[in-house]
Protein backbone atom coordinates (compact mmCIF):
# COMPACT_ATOMS: atom_id res chain seq x y z
CA UNK A 1 0.00 0.00 0.00
CA UNK A 2 1.06 3.72 -0.80
CA UNK A 3 2.27 5.37 2.20
CA UNK A 4 2.92 9.18 1.85
CA UNK A 5 4.10 11.21 4.84
CA UNK A 6 3.04 14.58 4.71
CA UNK A 7 5.94 16.94 5.28
CA UNK A 8 6.62 18.76 8.31
CA UNK A 9 3.95 21.64 7.83
CA UNK A 10 1.28 19.46 6.76
CA UNK A 11 -1.28 18.50 8.74
CA UNK A 12 -2.58 14.63 8.75
CA UNK A 13 -5.37 12.57 10.23
CA UNK A 14 -6.77 9.46 9.79
CA UNK A 15 -9.29 8.33 12.18
CA UNK A 16 -12.50 9.62 13.25
CA UNK A 17 -16.01 8.18 12.84
CA UNK A 18 -18.58 5.81 11.06
CA UNK A 19 -20.96 2.95 12.20
CA UNK A 20 -21.59 3.15 16.16
CA UNK A 21 -24.17 4.98 18.08
CA UNK A 22 -23.23 9.04 18.93
CA UNK A 23 -20.83 9.79 22.24
CA UNK A 24 -22.47 12.98 22.39
CA UNK A 25 -24.46 13.73 25.27
CA UNK A 26 -28.57 14.30 25.01
CA UNK A 27 -29.64 17.15 24.31
CA UNK A 28 -33.49 18.97 24.59
CA UNK A 29 -34.71 18.94 20.94
CA UNK A 30 -36.48 22.61 21.81
CA UNK A 31 -35.19 25.52 23.14
CA UNK A 32 -37.83 27.33 25.50
CA UNK A 33 -39.71 29.73 23.35
CA UNK A 34 -38.48 32.84 25.60
CA UNK A 35 -34.91 31.83 25.04
CA UNK A 36 -34.46 31.45 28.60
CA UNK A 37 -31.48 29.07 29.62
CA UNK A 38 -32.12 25.98 31.98
CA UNK A 39 -30.82 26.39 35.63
CA UNK A 40 -27.57 26.35 35.61
CA UNK A 41 -23.98 28.06 36.42
CA UNK A 42 -24.37 30.30 33.78
CA UNK A 43 -23.54 34.35 34.38
CA UNK A 44 -26.05 36.21 34.90
CA UNK A 45 -28.24 37.69 32.37
CA UNK A 46 -27.64 41.09 33.51
CA UNK A 47 -23.79 40.73 33.66
CA UNK A 48 -21.77 43.08 31.29
CA UNK A 49 -21.23 41.23 28.37
CA UNK A 50 -17.21 40.60 28.04
CA UNK A 51 -16.28 42.20 24.31
CA UNK A 52 -14.10 40.28 22.05
CA UNK A 53 -10.29 41.46 21.99
CA UNK A 54 -8.59 43.69 19.66
CA UNK A 55 -5.11 42.05 17.96
CA UNK A 56 -2.28 42.89 19.57
CA UNK A 57 -0.39 40.72 16.98
CA UNK A 58 -2.04 41.12 13.26
CA UNK A 59 -0.93 38.78 10.41
CA UNK A 60 0.96 40.11 7.28
CA UNK A 61 -2.59 40.34 5.08
CA UNK A 62 -1.52 40.95 1.68
CA UNK A 63 -4.20 40.90 -1.48
CA UNK A 64 -5.70 37.35 -2.63
CA UNK A 65 -3.75 37.65 -6.28
CA UNK A 66 -2.20 34.25 -6.60
CA UNK A 67 -4.98 32.52 -4.56
CA UNK A 68 -7.84 30.29 -5.08
CA UNK A 69 -9.45 33.38 -4.37
CA UNK A 70 -8.50 35.79 -7.12
CA UNK A 71 -11.13 35.59 -8.82
CA UNK A 72 -13.66 36.09 -6.07
CA UNK A 73 -12.10 38.79 -4.56
CA UNK A 74 -12.20 40.52 -8.19
CA UNK A 75 -16.10 39.55 -7.79
CA UNK A 76 -15.97 41.49 -3.85
CA UNK A 77 -14.27 44.43 -5.03
CA UNK A 78 -17.21 45.50 -7.27
CA UNK A 79 -19.23 45.52 -3.98
CA UNK A 80 -17.09 47.51 -2.43
CA UNK A 81 -15.50 44.87 -0.02
CA UNK A 82 -11.85 44.13 0.23
CA UNK A 83 -10.62 40.42 0.46
CA UNK A 84 -7.23 39.66 1.67
CA UNK A 85 -5.22 36.47 2.53
CA UNK A 86 -2.87 35.47 5.06
CA UNK A 87 -1.67 32.40 7.16
CA UNK A 88 -0.26 31.15 9.96
CA UNK A 89 1.09 28.43 11.37
CA UNK A 90 -0.55 26.13 13.83
CA UNK A 91 -0.11 23.41 15.87
CA UNK A 92 -1.00 19.64 14.38
CA UNK A 93 -1.78 18.66 18.04
CA UNK A 94 -2.54 20.97 20.67
CA UNK A 95 -1.15 18.24 23.37
CA UNK A 96 1.96 17.98 22.39
CA UNK A 97 1.67 13.99 21.22
CA UNK A 98 2.73 14.52 17.55
CA UNK A 99 5.25 17.35 16.93
CA UNK A 100 4.67 19.60 13.50
CA UNK A 101 3.11 22.25 12.26
CA UNK A 102 0.38 23.00 9.23
CA UNK A 103 -0.35 26.50 7.30
CA UNK A 104 -3.54 27.63 8.12
CA UNK A 105 -5.48 29.59 5.27
CA UNK A 106 -6.91 32.87 6.19
CA UNK A 107 -9.38 35.08 4.35
CA UNK A 108 -10.32 38.82 6.21
CA UNK A 109 -13.12 41.20 4.55
CA UNK A 110 -13.36 44.57 5.26
CA UNK A 111 -14.21 47.82 3.36
CA UNK A 112 -12.30 51.08 3.20
CA UNK A 113 -14.09 52.39 6.03
CA UNK A 114 -14.26 49.34 8.49
CA UNK A 115 -12.75 50.91 11.59
CA UNK A 116 -9.47 49.72 12.17
CA UNK A 117 -9.34 49.58 15.77
CA UNK A 118 -12.41 47.15 15.82
CA UNK A 119 -12.45 43.18 17.19
CA UNK A 120 -12.52 41.01 14.68
CA UNK A 121 -15.43 37.87 14.03
CA UNK A 122 -13.68 34.54 13.22
CA UNK A 123 -15.85 32.97 10.46
CA UNK A 124 -15.66 29.05 9.81
CA UNK A 125 -18.44 26.61 7.17
CA UNK A 126 -16.88 23.91 7.79
CA UNK A 127 -17.01 21.25 5.73
CA UNK A 128 -19.99 22.73 3.72
CA UNK A 129 -17.24 24.97 1.31
CA UNK A 130 -13.97 26.07 2.76
CA UNK A 131 -14.53 29.38 4.86
CA UNK A 132 -12.74 31.75 2.20
CA UNK A 133 -15.00 30.60 -0.56
CA UNK A 134 -18.14 31.13 2.21
CA UNK A 135 -16.64 34.36 2.90
CA UNK A 136 -16.02 35.78 -0.54
CA UNK A 137 -19.57 34.31 -1.73
CA UNK A 138 -21.21 36.52 0.84
CA UNK A 139 -19.01 39.68 0.11
CA UNK A 140 -19.82 39.70 -3.78
CA UNK A 141 -23.21 39.14 -3.23
CA UNK A 142 -23.73 41.95 0.39
CA UNK A 143 -22.08 41.77 3.18
CA UNK A 144 -21.29 45.50 3.90
CA UNK A 145 -24.24 46.00 6.96
CA UNK A 146 -21.66 43.57 9.08
CA UNK A 147 -18.56 45.14 7.77
CA UNK A 148 -19.61 48.31 8.79
CA UNK A 149 -18.06 47.87 12.40
CA UNK A 150 -15.99 44.60 12.54
CA UNK A 151 -13.75 42.79 9.67
CA UNK A 152 -14.56 39.45 8.83
CA UNK A 153 -11.33 36.74 8.93
CA UNK A 154 -12.51 33.21 7.62
CA UNK A 155 -10.17 30.22 8.90
CA UNK A 156 -10.03 26.95 6.38
CA UNK A 157 -10.76 24.04 8.59
CA UNK A 158 -7.84 21.55 8.54
CA UNK A 159 -7.25 20.05 5.22
CA UNK A 160 -9.62 22.14 2.82
CA UNK A 161 -8.38 24.60 0.17
CA UNK A 162 -5.57 27.09 1.50
CA UNK A 163 -5.24 25.55 4.58
CA UNK A 164 -3.00 22.68 3.47
CA UNK A 165 -5.67 21.10 1.10
CA UNK A 166 -5.51 17.21 1.04
CA UNK A 167 -5.11 15.03 -2.06
CA UNK A 168 -5.23 11.62 -1.06
CA UNK A 169 -7.32 9.80 -3.88
CA UNK A 170 -6.50 8.60 -7.34
CA UNK A 171 -8.41 10.44 -10.17
CA UNK A 172 -10.00 7.53 -10.78
CA UNK A 173 -11.79 6.55 -7.08
CA UNK A 174 -12.20 10.87 -6.66
CA UNK A 175 -14.47 10.54 -9.83
CA UNK A 176 -15.94 7.61 -9.13
CA UNK A 177 -17.09 9.27 -5.96
CA UNK A 178 -18.32 12.66 -7.37
CA UNK A 179 -20.24 10.16 -9.89
CA UNK A 180 -21.76 7.55 -7.20
CA UNK A 181 -20.43 5.02 -9.28
CA UNK A 182 -23.00 5.56 -12.04
CA UNK A 183 -20.55 4.49 -15.12
CA UNK A 184 -18.27 2.58 -12.60
CA UNK A 185 -17.14 0.10 -15.16
CA UNK A 186 -15.63 -2.33 -12.13
CA UNK A 187 -18.51 -2.76 -10.24
CA UNK A 188 -20.70 -6.17 -10.52
CA UNK A 189 -23.92 -4.94 -8.01
CA UNK A 190 -26.36 -2.17 -8.03
CA UNK A 191 -24.86 1.75 -7.50
CA UNK A 192 -25.10 0.94 -3.94
CA UNK A 193 -22.37 -1.41 -4.11
CA UNK A 194 -20.60 0.50 -6.46
CA UNK A 195 -20.50 3.70 -3.94
CA UNK A 196 -19.91 1.25 -0.77
CA UNK A 197 -17.17 0.17 -3.06
CA UNK A 198 -15.58 3.42 -4.06
CA UNK A 199 -16.06 4.40 -0.40
CA UNK A 200 -14.13 1.42 0.55
CA UNK A 201 -11.23 2.72 -2.06
CA UNK A 202 -11.28 6.42 -0.78
CA UNK A 203 -10.79 5.36 2.59
CA UNK A 204 -7.65 3.01 2.17
CA UNK A 205 -6.07 5.71 0.35
CA UNK A 206 -7.00 8.83 2.49
CA UNK A 207 -5.67 6.90 5.85
CA UNK A 208 -2.86 5.22 3.69
CA UNK A 209 -1.80 8.74 2.77
CA UNK A 210 -1.66 10.44 5.94
CA UNK A 211 -0.35 7.27 7.98
CA UNK A 212 1.51 7.27 10.20
CA UNK A 213 0.42 10.70 11.57
CA UNK A 214 -2.77 9.68 13.04
CA UNK A 215 -4.11 13.04 13.65
CA UNK A 216 -7.84 14.34 13.74
CA UNK A 217 -9.47 16.17 10.90
CA UNK A 218 -12.62 16.64 13.14
CA UNK A 219 -14.45 19.47 14.79
CA UNK A 220 -12.39 19.66 17.90
CA UNK A 221 -9.28 19.86 16.11
CA UNK A 222 -10.53 22.42 13.94
CA UNK A 223 -11.32 24.31 17.24
CA UNK A 224 -8.04 24.08 17.98
CA UNK A 225 -7.16 25.54 15.04
CA UNK A 226 -9.51 28.42 16.06
CA UNK A 227 -8.01 28.97 19.19
CA UNK A 228 -4.60 28.96 17.87
CA UNK A 229 -5.54 31.94 15.91
CA UNK A 230 -7.08 33.33 19.21
CA UNK A 231 -3.14 32.90 20.62
CA UNK A 232 -1.57 34.00 17.86
CA UNK A 233 -3.17 37.59 17.98
CA UNK A 234 -2.77 37.72 21.26
CA UNK A 235 -6.49 38.23 22.54
CA UNK A 236 -8.21 36.64 25.38
CA UNK A 237 -11.24 36.26 23.56
CA UNK A 238 -13.16 36.14 20.53
CA UNK A 239 -16.40 36.81 18.22
CA UNK A 240 -17.10 33.34 16.20
CA UNK A 241 -19.73 32.91 13.59
CA UNK A 242 -20.24 29.23 12.12
CA UNK A 243 -22.71 28.79 9.23
CA UNK A 244 -23.78 25.28 8.46
CA UNK A 245 -21.77 22.41 9.47
CA UNK A 246 -19.50 25.11 10.70
CA UNK A 247 -21.55 24.69 14.02
CA UNK A 248 -20.02 21.25 15.32
CA UNK A 249 -16.79 23.58 15.26
CA UNK A 250 -18.34 26.54 16.79
CA UNK A 251 -19.99 24.48 19.70
CA UNK A 252 -16.64 22.26 19.66
CA UNK A 253 -14.66 25.42 20.86
CA UNK A 254 -17.23 26.56 22.93
CA UNK A 255 -16.81 23.24 24.93
CA UNK A 256 -13.17 23.64 24.96
CA UNK A 257 -12.60 26.79 25.42
CA UNK A 258 -15.75 28.88 26.99
CA UNK A 259 -13.31 31.18 28.92
CA UNK A 260 -12.40 32.28 25.57
CA UNK A 261 -15.75 33.43 23.63
CA UNK A 262 -17.29 36.62 24.06
CA UNK A 263 -19.75 36.38 21.31
CA UNK A 264 -21.45 33.31 19.34
CA UNK A 265 -23.34 33.28 16.25
CA UNK A 266 -24.92 30.15 14.59
CA UNK A 267 -26.19 30.81 11.22
CA UNK A 268 -27.87 28.28 9.54
CA UNK A 269 -26.48 25.49 11.83
CA UNK A 270 -26.63 21.55 10.60
CA UNK A 271 -28.31 19.49 12.69
CA UNK A 272 -25.72 18.09 16.27
CA UNK A 273 -25.94 14.51 17.87
CA UNK A 274 -27.81 13.74 15.10
CA UNK A 275 -26.98 9.90 13.03
CA UNK A 276 -26.07 11.00 9.58
CA UNK A 277 -28.85 9.86 7.68
CA UNK A 278 -31.21 12.08 9.40
CA UNK A 279 -28.71 15.16 8.88
CA UNK A 280 -28.32 14.24 5.00
CA UNK A 281 -32.71 14.30 5.09
CA UNK A 282 -32.58 17.74 6.38
CA UNK A 283 -30.24 18.78 3.57
CA UNK A 284 -32.55 17.37 1.01
CA UNK A 285 -35.24 18.71 2.89
CA UNK A 286 -33.30 22.17 2.11
CA UNK A 287 -32.86 21.27 -1.41
CA UNK A 288 -36.09 20.54 -2.36
CA UNK A 289 -37.07 23.73 -0.71
CA UNK A 290 -35.03 25.85 -2.23
CA UNK A 291 -35.77 23.91 -5.49
CA UNK A 292 -39.37 25.14 -5.00
CA UNK A 293 -38.61 28.59 -4.42
CA UNK A 294 -36.19 28.58 -7.28
CA UNK A 295 -39.25 27.10 -9.40
CA UNK A 296 -41.72 30.20 -8.13
CA UNK A 297 -39.11 32.65 -9.31
CA UNK A 298 -38.45 30.63 -12.64
CA UNK A 299 -42.83 31.23 -13.17
CA UNK A 300 -43.01 34.51 -12.32
CA UNK A 301 -40.03 35.97 -14.47
CA UNK A 302 -41.64 33.37 -17.26
CA UNK A 303 -38.11 31.36 -17.55
CA UNK A 304 -37.33 28.79 -20.33
CA UNK A 305 -38.02 26.15 -18.09
CA UNK A 306 -41.75 26.14 -19.28
CA UNK A 307 -44.92 26.56 -16.83
CA UNK A 308 -43.55 23.84 -14.57
CA UNK A 309 -40.32 24.28 -13.44
CA UNK A 310 -39.80 21.45 -10.81
CA UNK A 311 -41.39 19.14 -12.55
CA UNK A 312 -38.73 20.22 -15.49
CA UNK A 313 -36.14 19.14 -13.16
CA UNK A 314 -36.97 15.78 -12.28
CA UNK A 315 -37.54 15.02 -15.65
CA UNK A 316 -34.32 15.95 -16.33
CA UNK A 317 -33.01 14.22 -13.68
CA UNK A 318 -35.00 10.68 -14.36
CA UNK A 319 -33.11 11.00 -17.61
CA UNK A 320 -29.75 11.76 -16.02
CA UNK A 321 -30.47 8.46 -14.17
CA UNK A 322 -31.11 6.41 -17.43
CA UNK A 323 -27.20 7.51 -18.81
CA UNK A 324 -28.79 9.97 -21.71
CA UNK A 325 -26.22 12.33 -20.57
CA UNK A 326 -23.11 10.43 -20.16
CA UNK A 327 -20.62 10.78 -18.97
CA UNK A 328 -22.44 13.88 -16.79
CA UNK A 329 -23.85 11.62 -14.33
CA UNK A 330 -27.07 12.01 -11.94
CA UNK A 331 -25.45 12.67 -9.03
CA UNK A 332 -23.58 16.08 -10.74
CA UNK A 333 -26.51 16.81 -12.17
CA UNK A 334 -27.98 17.40 -8.63
CA UNK A 335 -24.78 18.71 -7.65
CA UNK A 336 -24.37 21.57 -9.72
CA UNK A 337 -28.46 23.04 -9.21
CA UNK A 338 -27.76 22.36 -5.44
CA UNK A 339 -24.82 24.46 -5.22
CA UNK A 340 -26.35 27.13 -7.78
CA UNK A 341 -29.37 27.69 -5.19
CA UNK A 342 -26.64 28.72 -2.56
CA UNK A 343 -26.76 32.30 -3.56
CA UNK A 344 -29.73 34.95 -2.57
CA UNK A 345 -27.16 37.99 -3.91
CA UNK A 346 -28.53 40.51 -5.09
CA UNK A 347 -28.77 39.39 -8.98
CA UNK A 348 -31.39 36.54 -7.97
CA UNK A 349 -33.50 37.50 -11.02
CA UNK A 350 -30.35 37.02 -13.01
CA UNK A 351 -28.95 33.71 -11.42
CA UNK A 352 -32.46 32.27 -11.93
CA UNK A 353 -32.36 32.48 -15.52
CA UNK A 354 -28.89 31.24 -16.28
CA UNK A 355 -29.89 28.30 -14.17
CA UNK A 356 -32.62 27.96 -16.10
CA UNK A 357 -31.22 28.36 -19.30
CA UNK A 358 -28.83 25.87 -18.39
CA UNK A 359 -30.79 22.99 -17.00
CA UNK A 360 -32.94 23.91 -20.70
CA UNK A 361 -29.76 23.41 -22.60
CA UNK A 362 -29.05 20.40 -20.76
CA UNK A 363 -32.26 18.98 -22.19
CA UNK A 364 -31.76 19.76 -25.46
CA UNK A 365 -28.58 18.14 -25.78
CA UNK A 366 -26.02 21.20 -24.75
CA UNK A 367 -24.18 19.94 -21.30
CA UNK A 368 -22.13 22.62 -21.46
CA UNK A 369 -23.40 24.83 -19.05
CA UNK A 370 -24.17 22.42 -16.33
CA UNK A 371 -20.80 20.73 -16.90
CA UNK A 372 -19.51 23.47 -16.01
CA UNK A 373 -21.49 24.40 -12.72
CA UNK A 374 -20.74 20.51 -11.95
CA UNK A 375 -17.15 21.05 -11.94
CA UNK A 376 -17.26 24.57 -10.49
CA UNK A 377 -19.62 22.17 -7.30
CA UNK A 378 -16.94 19.46 -7.22
CA UNK A 379 -14.26 22.04 -7.17
CA UNK A 380 -15.60 23.86 -4.28
CA UNK A 381 -17.73 21.22 -1.99
CA UNK A 382 -16.49 18.17 -2.62
CA UNK A 383 -12.41 18.15 -2.06
CA UNK A 384 -10.59 14.94 -0.19
CA UNK A 385 -10.05 17.04 2.77
CA UNK A 386 -14.13 17.70 3.03
CA UNK A 387 -14.54 13.65 2.29
CA UNK A 388 -12.00 13.25 5.49
CA UNK A 389 -13.87 15.70 7.60
CA UNK A 390 -17.70 14.72 6.56
CA UNK A 391 -16.60 10.95 7.43
CA UNK A 392 -14.73 12.07 10.53
CA UNK A 393 -17.91 14.08 11.98
CA UNK A 394 -20.47 12.07 10.97
CA UNK A 395 -22.03 9.17 13.00
CA UNK A 396 -23.64 5.98 12.18
CA UNK A 397 -22.88 5.49 8.63
CA UNK A 398 -25.43 3.36 7.43
CA UNK A 399 -24.50 0.23 5.46
CA UNK A 400 -25.82 -1.08 1.91
CA UNK A 401 -29.24 -2.60 2.82
CA UNK A 402 -30.19 0.67 4.61
CA UNK A 403 -29.30 3.31 2.07
CA UNK A 404 -31.03 1.17 -0.53
CA UNK A 405 -34.14 1.48 1.18
CA UNK A 406 -33.19 5.48 2.12
CA UNK A 407 -32.27 5.73 -1.83
CA UNK A 408 -35.86 4.08 -2.62
CA UNK A 409 -38.06 6.02 -0.21
CA UNK A 410 -36.01 9.24 -0.50
CA UNK A 411 -36.26 8.50 -3.93
CA UNK A 412 -39.90 9.17 -4.06
CA UNK A 413 -40.40 12.08 -1.18
CA UNK A 414 -37.67 14.27 -2.52
CA UNK A 415 -37.63 13.35 -6.46
CA UNK A 416 -34.71 15.47 -7.28
CA UNK A 417 -32.03 15.15 -4.71
CA UNK A 418 -33.16 11.93 -2.43
CA UNK A 419 -31.35 9.22 -3.80
CA UNK A 420 -28.15 10.83 -4.61
CA UNK A 421 -28.23 11.77 -1.19
CA UNK A 422 -28.85 8.25 0.28
CA UNK A 423 -26.16 6.98 -2.05
CA UNK A 424 -24.00 9.12 -0.97
CA UNK A 425 -24.02 7.93 2.63
CA UNK A 426 -21.96 4.88 1.82
CA UNK A 427 -18.86 6.98 0.49
CA UNK A 428 -18.16 6.94 4.57
CA UNK A 429 -19.25 3.65 5.76
CA UNK A 430 -15.84 2.35 5.94
CA UNK A 431 -14.40 5.13 7.28
CA UNK A 432 -12.92 4.29 11.22
CA UNK A 433 -14.81 5.91 14.11
CA UNK A 434 -13.95 7.59 17.28
CA UNK A 435 -15.96 9.58 19.79
CA UNK A 436 -17.52 13.29 18.46
CA UNK A 437 -16.38 16.25 19.64
CA UNK A 438 -17.85 17.11 23.27
CA UNK A 439 -20.78 19.73 23.61
CA UNK A 440 -20.52 22.99 25.87
CA UNK A 441 -21.90 22.22 29.19
CA UNK A 442 -21.69 25.96 30.20
CA UNK A 443 -21.66 29.11 27.63
CA UNK A 444 -20.93 32.54 28.78
CA UNK A 445 -22.07 34.79 26.07
CA UNK A 446 -25.89 35.14 24.80
CA UNK A 447 -26.02 33.10 21.31
CA UNK A 448 -27.62 34.51 18.17
CA UNK A 449 -29.02 31.54 16.03
CA UNK A 450 -29.95 32.20 12.45
CA UNK A 451 -32.24 29.78 10.01
CA UNK A 452 -33.73 29.90 6.42
CA UNK A 453 -36.60 28.43 5.19
CA UNK A 454 -34.92 26.74 2.18
CA UNK A 455 -31.50 26.25 3.05
CA UNK A 456 -29.62 23.66 0.39
CA UNK A 457 -26.74 23.10 2.10
CA UNK A 458 -27.88 22.00 5.54
CA UNK A 459 -31.67 22.13 5.60
CA UNK A 460 -33.53 23.75 8.78
CA UNK A 461 -33.40 20.54 11.02
CA UNK A 462 -30.40 21.70 12.94
CA UNK A 463 -32.00 24.87 15.01
CA UNK A 464 -34.30 23.11 17.40
CA UNK A 465 -30.88 21.03 18.25
CA UNK A 466 -28.67 23.37 18.48
CA UNK A 467 -30.80 25.95 20.76
CA UNK A 468 -31.36 22.24 22.83
CA UNK A 469 -27.06 22.45 23.58
CA UNK A 470 -27.79 26.46 24.23
CA UNK A 471 -30.19 26.03 26.68
CA UNK A 472 -28.62 22.65 28.26
CA UNK A 473 -25.40 24.86 28.28
CA UNK A 474 -27.59 27.61 30.49
CA UNK A 475 -27.13 30.54 28.17
CA UNK A 476 -29.94 32.87 26.84
CA UNK A 477 -30.83 32.78 22.92
CA UNK A 478 -32.93 34.33 20.13
CA UNK A 479 -33.89 32.74 16.81
CA UNK A 480 -34.46 34.90 13.54
CA UNK A 481 -35.91 32.98 11.00
CA UNK A 482 -35.01 34.34 6.98
CA UNK A 483 -38.08 33.51 5.04
CA UNK A 484 -35.84 33.19 1.86
CA UNK A 485 -33.79 30.19 0.04
CA UNK A 486 -30.19 30.09 0.16
CA UNK A 487 -27.27 29.65 2.05
CA UNK A 488 -26.19 30.92 4.72
CA UNK A 489 -28.86 33.15 6.16
CA UNK A 490 -26.90 36.19 6.65
CA UNK A 491 -27.40 37.24 3.23
CA UNK A 492 -30.55 38.52 4.31
CA UNK A 493 -29.87 42.20 5.44
CA UNK A 494 -32.24 41.99 7.90
CA UNK A 495 -30.43 39.17 9.14
CA UNK A 496 -27.01 41.09 9.32
CA UNK A 497 -28.91 43.99 10.92
CA UNK A 498 -29.36 41.72 14.19
CA UNK A 499 -26.21 40.65 13.43
CA UNK A 500 -24.71 43.90 14.00
CA UNK A 501 -26.80 45.30 16.95
CA UNK A 502 -25.69 41.35 18.45
CA UNK A 503 -22.23 42.26 17.66
CA UNK A 504 -22.11 45.60 19.25
CA UNK A 505 -23.48 45.20 22.88
CA UNK A 506 -24.42 41.41 23.12
CA UNK A 507 -28.39 42.44 22.54
CA UNK A 508 -30.53 39.67 21.23
CA UNK A 509 -33.51 40.60 19.00
CA UNK A 510 -37.29 39.27 20.24
CA UNK A 511 -37.33 35.40 20.08
CA UNK A 512 -38.68 33.99 17.19
CA UNK A 513 -38.33 37.04 14.99
CA UNK A 514 -38.55 36.72 11.01
CA UNK A 515 -36.87 38.55 8.43
CA UNK A 516 -38.64 38.32 4.71
CA UNK A 517 -37.41 36.73 1.37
Amino acid sequence: MRRVALMAVVLATCCACGAGPSLRPAVAVEGRTDGSPAQSEGPSPDAPPVDPGVPTDDLPWRDCTGTSLADQALAASSAGVILECAEFSAPIDVTGAIDGNFTAGLTRARTSSTPANAYPIVFTSGTDRSSGESLAMLAATGLTTVLADHPVVALDRRGIDRSTAIDCMTPEIRRGLHDLGQYDTDSTGDAADAVSALGHDATIACTDYLDPQELKFGADSAAEDIDALRARWGVETIALWSAGSGSDIALSYAAAHPDNLARLILDSPAPVATDAATEAESRVQGEEAALTAFAQRCVALGCSLGPDPKKSVTDLMERARADEFQPLSAAAVSNAISASLWTAGTNREQETRSLSDALSALGTGNASPIRERAARAENEVDGDGQFIGRCTDGTQWPGIGRARELADTWGTNYPVFGREAALGLLACASWPSTANSPLPNQLKPAVLVLSGQGDPAVGNSGLSTVTGVVTNAGSRFATLDWQGAGHPAAQSTCAQQAMRAYLTDASLPSNGSVCPA
